[in-house]
């Protein structure tokens, strides 16, 4: 993934969350145009697959995501790619949402259950599977808050290594290695929670 904002805009943009943040309204008129393609783009890799955006657009999705942004206590933005990562987050929160409101109105269905393989694709058309990755992630960050975030930056927000390891501070070796060790734990909750019916 390339980001579409970079160099002196990559700077601008992180000055413009910060003045937002610090009360000034017309940052965030500025703001908009400049993270509209990213959250788009974001949007879109959600939304990849096909029989999930016959019932959710990405502009739908979009806007969601930026009425919760701007309707939520600012966070302090470190970057653009905190930013992101927030709006990835929310994205996320939505999609489980939208999932678990159509699972409730299908109860008893005899929905089928995958691999962590499977859910990690992340196709938000398969509902349960997202809500059960989802719950598999939140038990994650329970006690390693850094291993879900790049489970979350990585395959929710589309970032590459490079971008994962900037907004994270760390190495790109050490977003492999927590990657790794971060699906094969989710691997193992999800079989565990499969396993008993959970």
């Amino acid at each position: 993934m390339q980001p579409s904002v970079q160099g002196e805009p990559d700077r601008a943009v992180t000055q413009l969350l910060i003045d937002w943040k610090s009360g000034q309204k017309e940052a965030l008129d500025l703001l908009v145009p400049l993270v509209y393609q990213e959250l788009r783009r974001l949007a879109d890799h959600y939304l990849r697959d096909e029989r999930a955006a016959a019932t959710l657009q990405p502009t739908v999705l979009v806007h969601e995501a930026y009425l919760r942004l701007v309707g939520q206590n600012l966070p302090d933005w470190e970057s653009r790619a905190h930013f992101f990562g927030v709006a990835a987050h929310l994205m996320r929160q939505i999609l489980v949402d939208q999932a678990r409101r159509r699972q409730s109105a299908k109860r008893g269905s005899g929905a089928e259950k995958v691999s962590i393989e499977e859910a990690v694709s992340f196709s938000p058309a398969r509902g349960r599977d997202i809500e059960e990755l989802d719950d598999a992630l939140t038990a994650l960050a329970a006690f390693d808050e850094r291993k879900a975030k790049v489970i979350e930056l990585r395959f929710f927000g589309g970032f590459d290594l490079e971008e994962t390891a900037k907004a994270l501070n760390i190495s790109t070796a050490t977003v492999v290695r927590e990657q790794r060790m971060a699906e094969a734990w989710l691997h193992r909750e999800m079989a565990r929670t499969q396993g008993s019916g959970a």
